[in-house]
């Protein structure tokens, strides 16, 4: 896959503080990739070294080939941003703000207002575009945000916490809206949030970004098997009440080929192996007369995955830290900014 966005050794330093740590990063063409972290893991600081807004402390980001710090100009012509908090005229119409922005990206007088309607017409926005903006509710000024980044045909889009305060209904409409627009146009969409299940909703690859650095990319699948490869099949059964004798029903489990670790919680029996041996598990129930009520195969998600990997990253900078002597001062410095 052709490489549209690509960060070499990107790095940046806010005097002492690290914002971004040595990211290492390619985005194909006509991905939606998710830039997903906590707030102040460096995510707001990326994407504006990506617009060349900020210059990197080292490191290089690349956008359409082009050099994001050295030609920032060229990369804003390929490039739609859209900020956490879009800003408009409150006292124009939605049409007279996008003609304005229309005007700014220099396209032609004869041809702006047809291409703004075209663009309220694309982010379902044709019915209130002589609505002034500043009585839109927030769902429909990040819409119009949406149609003014559309407005100069970008190759990329970068959205930075597009769904912040809008209702779930809303939000659901956002992220339709941006996968439509992935399959009609082929454009390539990096969006950073915090909201894991919104990612995992529209995105076709994430990345997992804490403190500064990328501890992992890849599509969720992949993810979940890099993790959890010594047991990555689990099975949950469900019985109609608690097993009586759990320590021998779990030493018969164990004896199954491929059974790594049992988890008995009330009548939920939680079977891990690194096999789907669920044919064996549901007739071994059954010779035991144990009245089974549900058998399901267990995914993991991207809320499993990202806490996984923040738990481990936690885990490795205490031991660093306890090794180097600074455990009591930098985990009691990070409790306090939590």
């Amino acid at each position: 896959m052709e490489a549209i966005i690509e960060m070499n050794g990107l790095t940046k330093h806010y005097g002492r503080l690290k914002a971004v740590d040595d990211l290492h990063l390619s985005i194909g063409k006509g991905e939606i990739f998710g830039l997903l972290g906590p707030n102040g893991a460096g995510k707001s600081t990326t994407i504006l070294m990506l617009l060349g807004l900020t210059e990197p402390s080292s490191g290089e980001a690349r956008i359409c080939g082009l050099n994001a710090t050295r030609d920032p100009i060229s990369v804003k012509r390929k490039v739609g941003y859209m900020p956490d908090n879009v800003g408009f005229y409150n006292e124009l119409t939605a049409l007279e703000n996008l003609v304005y922005i229309a005007r700014l990206n220099g396209l032609p007088e004869s041809s702006v207002k047809n291409v703004a309607r075209e663009m309220l017409e694309e982010v379902g926005l044709q019915s209130a575009m002589h609505k002034k903006a500043g009585q839109f509710s927030r769902g429909m000024k990040q819409r119009l945000g949406l149609a003014e980044v559309l407005i100069k045909q970008p190759e990329v889009i970068i959205l930075d916490e597009p769904t912040l305060g809008i209702d779930p209904a809303g939000v659901k409409d956002f992220l339709g809206l941006i996968t439509q627009l992935n399959q009609r146009q082929g454009i390539t969409v990096l969006l950073s949030s915090h909201h894991l299940h919104q990612v995992q909703q529209v995105c076709t690859r994430v990345g997992i970004f804490v403190g500064g650095r990328l501890l992992a990319d890849g599509d969720i699948g992949t993810l979940a098997a890099r993790l959890f490869q010594t047991a990555p099949f689990v099975v949950e059964v469900a019985l109609r009440s608690t097993p009586e004798q759990p320590a021998e029903l779990e030493r018969e489990i164990l004896q199954l080929p491929s059974v790594k670790k049992i988890t008995f919680s009330g009548n939920i029996v939680e079977i891990a192996g690194d096999e789907d041996i669920t044919p064996d598990i549901v007739r071994l129930f059954v010779s035991r007369q144990l009245d089974v009520t549900g058998v399901q195969r267990k995914n993991y998600g991207l809320d499993e995955i990202y806490h996984r990997y923040f738990e481990n990253n936690l885990k490795e900078n205490i031991s660093h830290d306890k090794s180097s002597g600074l455990f009591q001062r930098s985990f009691f410095g990070r409790l306090k900014t939590r």
